[in-house]
């Protein structure tokens, strides 16, 4: 017999928010095609972005792959999840060193901030097989 590792309830939350995170990147790889229209307010426009398409297309992959990792309970989905978590909370800190407010980056700041604390607990931790 195996032995199966038993997935937190946050951990699939973290997957379902990890499926949302790859369709919002379908949505704005799209829009970079200028296939759907940006919305600001009443007004829509298109702007074609080559560069930016392929960014977010590969945003869609990354996401995608985080998605299978942590439904599998992969340690390299732990790890990985922690490395985007702590790059997305120093570039939210690096925008309000710059021109951005903390109205601008507070929801990315705090929902990264409690990934990052989420994924630090013990329960979490040994679950995803690390120390």
């Amino acid at each position: 017999m195996t032995a199966t590792k038993s997935r937190p309830f946050g951990v699939t939350i973290l997957a379902i928010g990890s499926a949302f995170l790859a369709f919002m990147a379908v949505i704005h790889t799209l829009q970079a095609l200028r296939i759907l229209p940006f919305f600001i307010g009443p007004a829509s426009f298109g702007a074609f972005s080559l560069f930016n398409a392929i960014m977010w297309g590969l945003m869609v992959w990354v996401y995608l792959w985080l998605t299978r990792m942590l439904l599998d309970m992969d340690p390299q989905a732990w790890l990985f999840l922690a490395v985007i978590t702590v790059f997305n909370l120093i570039l939210d800190f690096m925008m309000m060193l710059g021109a951005a407010s903390w109205s601008d980056v507070s929801i990315s700041f705090i929902v990264n901030a409690l990934i990052l604390i989420y994924i630090m607990l013990p329960g979490v931790r040994h679950a995803f097989g690390q120390r």
